[in-house]
């Protein structure tokens, strides 16, 4: 039969009208007796629609999935579409506002004015009842006997879908619950298609045939498209329109009802963002009156998922679902570590406010509910990034917090955080996430961390910063540390005085010793002054200060400090306190430094025995003592002792560490020094080549270790006689120092002698001069005319004054 006939016969098995003028029932339900009125029901006018199919929303955007929802319900090689694919049944999950129900709308209206489809039913698929009642009503419309029982209704309905030859398509819009399909998805047959919207993901979604398609935010292109076409009669508040869509996280409802808001209010998009970031504002001030929402909408962006939240708190484990999306509203919408969820801080802080018995398993069963109602997604094939939440539901879910029930939720996340941070960062990338985790808490819960003193994990983000090698970016972190912390904690407090201590700390180690080195003098006084001597923070001044004053050239000096330090660390801590321990590494270390190898020796090796008994063989300060010795057995001349020592460490380092982590790199650079040392200068360069790959790949091009890496393949290449290779590798390692470290930095000044060195060596003797003139004069500023390596400055520009005038007379 064409399309837009009517055709009344009973003869034809293709028709679904059964009788010219049937009479049928117009159904009436209340809370009792079902009344019906009957009356004669005309011929059905073909093609026929049942059922209203929303309004295409204003400036709908043909988005790609467009064209993906058209391929999985046609074959591609059909112009008119008759037939499907074996999946014949469409499912459409997302989460609520990406815009499921327009796709499917605008299918069902491309398809329905093409005349591919003689019978639409559009179904408002909220629940059983209203999945039942109208296929029992298109039933009726169709000729079909009318039934007082709807649930025969719509069976007959299906029964008559499955005998048809007629093309049809049935839309089931927004189902809540996979049971309420149960008996009454659409047949598969050869002329029929079948799209259903969801927000659900369970396992019965996908069965029998049935092809789940995802459906996410809009792309970046899609959202500004949307934007440009909605602000078209409004140019001046298209402002800042990408940054918008980057803010609402490209969803496509709560853009429409920004753009909706904008326009009521007069907004450029920029003073929006700047209206959204505002934490005292709340998401149902940002939008438009629940009476003048756009396009249909039937709730506001707020209270999208209210429902959802509610249907997932119902499923197993009762109760919990929500409490973990609570959780996950406070940290990074980009991805969470799976593993926070079940460590013990989460899983005590879940049973608490669940108030009753809970589990890993269960909190892992919680999260799959928020999964299945598309309020979370689990990413099993993501490593560290494995739950993901969208900002907005995030900022909803934290809107139904009162502030007092937010600081524990803050805190719970915070110690979560805790619990998974390696103490050994070996894995770049879950660190990254961490820090990213961290610095999002932080953002979203602020004052809760700072109660009744600083979090831990605030400090964990500045000290993991500057274990990678980022300095200048631990630095500022504990700069803004310190300033929250004056003034939520107050100048004298503990936690700002452990601020000053770390904001020196990667003072120092970003090449300003000098000043780091005046900021300990004061630190430590106000120490002692409000803290007390024997406070363990008055100790931490106390041996930073040493190391710093090493570090300037005072060895001998920071040697006689360490142990009076290292006797009242025994004293107030007791021999075996991690502390103490690490005292006697520095001091041994600065000992073996100022000339005395046989006591370091003799005192890392006693170091080592305590360390292995208290810490155990594989703890990281373990190791640190073991490559102590070896470095001390080197400087004492027995390269064998150091050699063995060396390649044990780096084994033990690879399997404890992994043979990415710095501490790794660190031990394959002593080694190939080491080599070189030996004479095999050839095989020393192979190795600092291979050795700079990793680096590079593992720690990035400007990690401050991969410039050393840099620093001594040329400088090897120099011993190898190759001077004009290391010459253009040294300056372009100087540039590159300088833009990373600073001019100032000693490494900076190290690559600069070295550069001269290299010149002189070449043959340049003058420019190997005036740039050992410069250098001496930069090293006497900034490091003092006493310290190592302006002495060593100082003797290369005497060699070379007296290569190039070996007869001053």
């Amino acid at each position: 039969m064409e399309p837009g006939k009517t055709e009344g016969t009973t003869n034809d098995p293709g028709t679904l009208n059964s009788v010219v003028g049937k009479m049928t029932g117009v159904q009436a339900r209340s809370t009792g007796d079902v009344t019906f009125n009957f009356g004669v029901q005309p011929e059905v006018e073909w093609p026929h629609r049942t059922g209203v199919v929303p309004t295409r929303a204003g400036c709908f955007q043909d988005r790609a999935l467009t064209a993906t929802l058209a391929q999985a319900v046609a074959e591609s090689d059909t112009v008119v579409l008759t037939a499907l694919e074996p999946a014949s049944t469409q499912v459409l999950s997302g989460l609520g506002g990406v815009g499921k129900t327009q796709l499917a709308a605008n299918f069902a209206e491309k398809a329905w004015e093409a005349g591919e489809i003689d019978l639409l039913v559009w179904v408002a698929a909220g629940s059983r009842d209203a999945i039942v009642s109208t296929y029992a009503r298109a039933a009726t419309e169709l000729g079909r006997h009318h039934d007082s029982d709807d649930e025969q209704g719509a069976q007959r309905f299906l029964a008559a879908l499955a005998g048809t030859r007629k093309r049809w398509l049935v839309v089931l819009d927004d189902v809540r619950n996979p049971g309420d399909t149960r008996e009454l998805w659409p047949p598969h047959t050869a002329t029929g298609r079948t799209i259903a919207t969801t927000r659900r993901r369970d396992a019965a979604m996908a069965g029998d045939r049935r092809r789940v398609i995802d459906v996410g935010v809009f792309a970046t292109e899609e959202s500004l498209s949307y934007l440009n076409a909605k602000l078209e009669d409004h140019p001046h508040l298209k402002v800042g329109a990408a940054e918008l869509a980057d803010t609402l996280g490209h969803l496509p409802l709560a853009l429409a009802q920004a753009a909706a808001y904008l326009i009521d209010e007069d907004l450029t998009c920029t003073r929006y963002r700047e209206l959204f970031a505002d934490k005292r504002r709340r998401l149902a001030e940002l939008l438009p009156e629940p009476t003048a929402l756009p396009d249909d909408h039937a709730t506001t962006v707020a209270a999208t998922w209210s429902l959802s939240i509610e249907a997932a708190d119902k499923m197993r484990p009762v109760g919990l679902a929500s409490h973990v999306l609570n959780l996950a509203a406070v940290l990074d919408p980009n991805g969470i570590p799976a593993s926070l969820f079940t460590a013990p801080s989460a899983v005590a802080y879940l049973a608490k406010v669940s108030s009753r018995e809970t589990d890993a398993d269960e909190v892992r069963s919680a999260l799959r509910c928020l999964h299945r109602l598309n309020l979370a997604t689990v990413h099993t094939h993501l490593r560290h990034q494995e739950v993901r939440v969208h900002a907005l539901v995030q900022r909803a879910a934290r809107e139904q917090l009162t502030d007092t029930a937010l600081g524990p939720v803050a805190r719970a996340a915070a110690a979560a955080l805790m619990d998974i941070w390696p103490l050994v960062e070996r894995d770049n990338e879950l660190v990254q996430v961490l820090r990213a985790n961290a610095n999002t808490l932080h953002a979203t819960v602020d004052r809760h961390l700072w109660e009744p003193g600083a979090h831990r994990v605030l400090f964990r983000i500045g000290e993991s910063l500057g274990q990678s090698g980022q300095v200048n970016a631990a630095r500022s972190h504990f700069e803004s540390l310190h300033d929250i912390s004056a003034e939520s904690l107050g100048p004298h407090h503990p936690d700002t005085l452990v601020a000053r201590g770390e904001i020196t700390h990667w003072r120092g180690k970003a090449g300003d010793i000098t000043g780091a080195i005046t900021e300990l003098e004061r630190l430590l006084t106000d120490c002692r002054r409000i803290l007390g001597p024997d406070h363990s923070h008055t100790l931490a001044a106390r041996n930073n200060l040493a190391y710093w004053r090493a570090e300037a050239g005072d060895i001998t000096g920071a040697a006689t400090e360490l142990e009076q330090l290292l006797t009242d660390h025994r004293r107030i801590l007791g021999p075996d306190h991690p502390d103490t321990l690490a005292a006697r590494n520095n001091l041994a270390h600065w000992r073996g430094q100022a000339g005395d190898i046989t006591g370091a020796i003799t005192e890392f090796e006693q170091l080592l025995t305590d360390c292995e008994r208290i810490l155990g063989p594989d703890h990281p300060d373990t190791l640190a003592a073991r490559n102590g010795l070896a470095s001390c057995r080197l400087q004492g001349g027995d390269i064998t002792g150091a050699a063995t020592e060396l390649e044990q460490l780096l084994t033990d380092r690879q399997r404890i560490l992994g043979p990415d982590h710095p501490d790794t790199l660190i031990t394959r650079n002593n080694l190939a020094a080491l080599r070189g040392t030996t004479g095999d200068i050839a095989g020393a360069i192979t190795e600092f080549e291979q050795l700079l790959t990793e680096r590079r790949r593992i720690l990035g091009p400007d990690h401050p270790d991969t410039l050393v890496a840099r620093n001594n393949l040329a400088a090897w290449r120099a011993e190898a006689g190759d001077l004009t290779r290391a010459t253009t590798e040294l300056e372009q390692l100087v540039a590159d120092r300088r833009r990373v470290l600073g001019p100032d930095h000693p490494d900076t000044l190290l690559t600069r002698n070295n550069l001269a060195d290299c010149r002189g060596r070449a043959g340049d003797i003058a420019g190997a001069i005036a740039e050992f003139q410069q250098l001496l004069t930069d090293l006497v500023r900034v490091l003092g005319p006493d310290h190592p390596s302006t002495r060593v400055t100082r003797n290369n520009l005497t060699y070379l004054r007296e290569a190039a005038d070996p007869d001053p007379r």
